[in-house]
């Protein structure tokens, strides 16, 4: 598999888990079963108070796992398939209204020179995050090579080292020509990072991005906590609601399953409901 080096150290941490389980059960690899990843499964939410989402992962390791056990002929059959837990329903993530959004990118720039820069670095970030639903690893990490202002384009490489090219929009176009125009005044000369400190003039972490974005929403008065992948839901539920291409979307956002998008469904349902209501046949009321 074509794995990341942070992917692969999740991955040993998982398999840890279970094998530590197993040992402390002195249950040996070719006597795993179901019922030996129930009893896993009920420790590991019940005694060690894991998420289910974390549960899932480490589920996934194990069943990769066992497809080697198999290949290595260690074991005759995977132990873990068509092994499932049920998964409680996903949260639906926060939602800013669409309207709110010129709110906080259209703000006018602060009177000091220092912090006018500063807003319009914050202002390409804003902006790119809701142009082109990045998620935060991946616009932290963006280097000018990966940028086609030409052609309206960004390169993203995601999660499993995926790469896909996402359109930049107009808005997000102006601010970043603007925010370049500055960045050579700040940027260390080996620096190939997009959005860098005006410090250090070295790539911004992902910490110092979410920290910008946060303080820039609370100087346009908005009350709602805003966060880089706020800004991504924002993104797709908004794109989903305006086009109703779920497929784009997924590829967009670069989700592997499209089960993933599918939540965004859900967000815009007030919407969807007043469409069916004056679109269907059906739906419509009689009027005398």
């Amino acid at each position: 598999m074509n794995l990341s080096f942070h992917t692969r150290k999740a991955y040993q941490r998982d398999l840890l888990q279970f094998t530590v389980f197993l040992s402390c059960k002195s249950v040996a690899l070719q006597q795993v079963t179901h019922h030996t990843l129930r009893q896993f499964a009920a420790q590991r939410i019940e005694v060690d108070r894991i998420s289910s989402s974390s549960l899932q992962r480490e589920l996934s390791a194990v069943r990769s796992f066992a497809d080697w056990l198999v290949e290595q002929e260690i074991i005759a059959q995977n132990f873990a398939l068509d092994f499932a837990i049920q998964r409680p329903n996903r949260p639906l993530p926060g939602m800013l209204d669409a309207e709110i959004m010129p709110q906080i990118l259209d703000q006018a720039a602060p009177d000091k020179e220092r912090d006018a820069q500063l807003w319009c670095r914050d202002k390409a970030i804003l902006e790119l995050f809701y142009s082109s639903g990045l998620r935060l690893s991946e616009l932290a990490k963006l280097t000018l090579s990966q940028l086609d202002l030409a052609r309206g384009l960004v390169s993203v490489t995601g999660k499993g080292n995926k790469t896909r090219v996402v359109p930049v929009g107009s808005k997000a176009i102006e601010a970043l020509q603007a925010w370049l125009q500055l960045r050579h005044s700040w940027v260390s000369v080996d620096e190939a990072a997009i959005f860098v400190s005006e410090r250090s003039g070295k790539m911004l972490s992902t910490r110092q991005i979410e920290r910008r974005v946060s303080l820039q929403a609370e100087r346009a008065g908005i009350s709602q906590h805003l966060h880089p992948h706020l800004l991504r839901h924002c993104f797709a539920s908004h794109l989903l609601a305006s086009s109703g291409d779920l497929r784009a979307v997924q590829e967009l956002l670069g989700h592997a399953d499209i089960s993933t998008t599918q939540i965004y469904t859900h967000l815009d349902f007030a919407h969807l409901a007043k469409v069916y209501d004056r679109a269907h046949p059906r739906a419509r009321k009689k009027t005398n």
